[in-house]
């Protein structure tokens, strides 16, 4: 990790590095355990950042004791689904993290392509509604990957997307699993959280707004 480096590419998760979906996706999960009847808090949540919808509701599944067939995985699966699309019809780019903004500004003057590499299926919805969209040059999500995180295909696909070789992009991520997914893409990875969680991150940083140009280009 300590080879010299051309940055050309800042590749960012979206869930709690661009905005706060946790919490939506949060209720959305909890109501759906509670139908199932299994326990589920909010910090029950915090193990599923980053996590793939069918490897969540399997996370639950696990925790309550139940075994579910191909089927009901799908359909729970299409429920929650349903419910979250529901709880974010009104997000807007008042949700859009302090700084977010600025930074994208100044990652596009020094001439970085902007990536988004996301475990959700409805990144390109909640870009929509945060009305940042037109600012990725390729988003990279859970439609168009096998793997989730902490496997570094979402990384991968969006570095191919952009045209940038791996070695050449820094990643942005709040998970464990994302750190670790970038790490495996062989790229140098940023967290957005507590240095604690996140050892294996290169900076680590509280929140998006304390992320800046300098930062990034002195990870090169």
């Amino acid at each position: 990790m300590n080879q010299p480096m051309t940055i050309r590419a800042i590749i960012f998760d979206l869930d709690g590095v661009l905005t706060d979906t946790a919490w939506y996706h949060y209720r959305a999960w909890k109501a759906l355990a509670d139908e199932l009847a299994v326990p589920f808090t909010e910090q029950d949540n915090e193990q599923l950042k980053g996590v793939d919808r069918l490897n969540s509701l399997r996370w639950i599944a696990h925790k309550g004791g139940l075994v579910l067939s191909a089927a009901e995985e799908e359909r729970l699966m299409a429920q929650k689904n349903a419910h979250y699309l529901e709880l974010i019809q009104h997000m807007s780019p008042a949700d859009l993290y302090p700084g977010v903004q600025p930074l994208f500004a100044a990652i596009k003057a020094k001439g970085w392509k902007i990536g988004l590499a996301s475990a959700s299926k409805n990144a390109a919805f909640v870009l929509d509604r945060l009305g940042i969209a037109a600012d990725f040059d390729y988003v990279a999500d859970a439609n168009q990957v096998k793997n989730s995180k902490p496997d570094p295909e979402v990384f991968l696909l969006a570095a191919a997307g952009l045209g940038v070789v791996p070695a050449h992009c820094i990643g942005v991520e709040d998970a464990v699993a994302g750190i670790e997914a970038i790490c495996a893409a062989g790229m140098r990875p940023v967290g957005i959280g507590e240095p604690a969680l996140l050892a294996q991150a290169s900076l680590v940083v509280p929140q998006i707004a304390a992320l800046s140009i300098a930062q990034l280009q002195a990870l090169a």
